[in-house]
């Protein structure tokens, strides 16, 4: 398999991001836990469309824009336990919040301890929003990238707005 490897210059320091041919990979902070997890080979730094693609959306979201991930393809290695859970982070709304426990009882089991697992090893920072998920009094935890960065995204994605749609008037 082929790795494809960017760095993007954030608002909170420098991100990588990894694509394969069949989607993308992950986007890690530097030195974040769990950083590049998965990739087997040492990654081509090289153009890719996937790469421009997520440069795109990323783009788009530090500029204070809501973003829709839906047509960007993944390609994540995982369980179906953490596809689940990762599916329930695309669902939740900019600038919301949800427990861990809440996730736990959308997918019908009582751990918030395994959904925290599945949470945090998220791969795809930011566009999967790990970021809105908080302890079950609303309180910050965890975050692979530090608490400050999640602080630091939820007080953005407060203040974000929904992209016009384009009117022609005929």
């Amino acid at each position: 398999m082929t790795y494809y490897k960017c760095s993007y210059a954030s608002p909170l320091g420098e991100l990588s991001i990894i694509a394969t041919d069949k989607g993308l990979r992950g986007i890690w902070f530097q030195d974040q836990k769990y950083f590049e997890r998965g990739v087997t080979e040492e990654p081509l730094l090289a153009e890719h469309p996937i790469l421009k693609q997520t440069m795109t959306l990323l783009n788009r979201y530090f500029a204070g824009y809501v973003v829709d991930v839906s047509d960007l393809p993944l390609d994540l290695p995982a369980t179906p336990f953490q596809q689940a859970v990762w599916q329930v982070l695309q669902e939740i709304p900019h600038g919301q919040t949800m427990t861990y426990g809440h996730i736990a009882k959308c997918l019908g089991i009582r751990s918030s301890q395994a959904v925290g697992g599945a949470v945090g090893k998220n791969p795809i920072s930011i566009l999967i929003p790990c970021h809105r998920v908080v302890g079950s009094q609303g309180q910050l935890t965890g975050y692979a990238g530090g608490l400050e960065k999640k602080r630091w995204l939820l007080a953005h994605e407060s203040r974000m707005k929904k992209e016009e749609e384009d009117v022609s008037i005929l």
